[in-house]
């Protein structure tokens, strides 16, 4: 499969709670809304939003990605209310190694409620199933407990420290690796259906 079947036209996604879509222009204030949050941005590359600009500027290079059919985040809004509450997506994609990465920033109101998990849980399945991956990975800081929990939660395991494995905001970082195979992701998938 090539990135273009699937970016060219990306594909919604829902679970129980989530709705995992294309994002649009108007989802900027949302997005800003979280975005400008120390506390959101220092677990990720990104510099926090300063302003709107910076917001509608990620925006338009999104929308363009996706016009150019390249890798692109799905957006992350709750079904019951319709609320932008974060991004998702394979921050890159192996095609012939059948491999991917995945990455995810979710605004700080909603930490600690299983929403990551879930959308995690749901790019795992669709990444398997249709995208042919036999492994996908997670990275992040090690002082990033609640990343840690949601792959831990989603089924990956830890696979080591990389020291210094980033260069970003002006020094080196370390990051824990976290994967899931195919294999596993199927048995765990059928001991969930069993428990239900």
């Amino acid at each position: 499969m090539e990135i273009e079947e699937i970016y060219g036209s990306l594909p919604e996604l829902e679970t129980k709670r989530l709705r995992l879509r294309k994002i649009t222009a108007e989802d900027a204030e949302e997005i800003f809304y979280y975005a400008s949050k120390e506390e959101v941005a220092k677990y990720v590359t990104w510099n926090t939003h300063r302003s709107l600009t910076d917001t509608k500027a990620f925006v338009s290079f999104v929308l363009d990605q996706y016009d150019q059919g390249k890798i692109a985040p799905w957006g992350i809004e709750i079904k019951q209310n319709g609320s932008f509450i974060g991004t998702i997506d394979f921050v890159w994609w192996k095609p012939l190694h059948h491999s991917a990465e995945i990455g995810y920033v979710l605004s700080h109101d909603y930490w600690g409620k299983g929403i990551m998990a879930e959308a995690v849980g749901k790019l795992l399945s669709f990444g398997f199933e249709k995208m042919d991956l036999v492994r996908i990975q997670a990275r992040c800081f090690v002082e990033n407990i609640g990343s840690q929990r949601v792959m831990e939660k989603a089924g990956m395991s830890y696979e080591g420290l990389i020291r210094k494995g980033l260069f970003v905001k002006g020094k080196h970082r370390d990051l824990l690796m976290y994967s899931i195979i195919k294999e596993e992701f199927q048995a765990l998938k059928e001991r969930n259906h069993r428990s239900i």
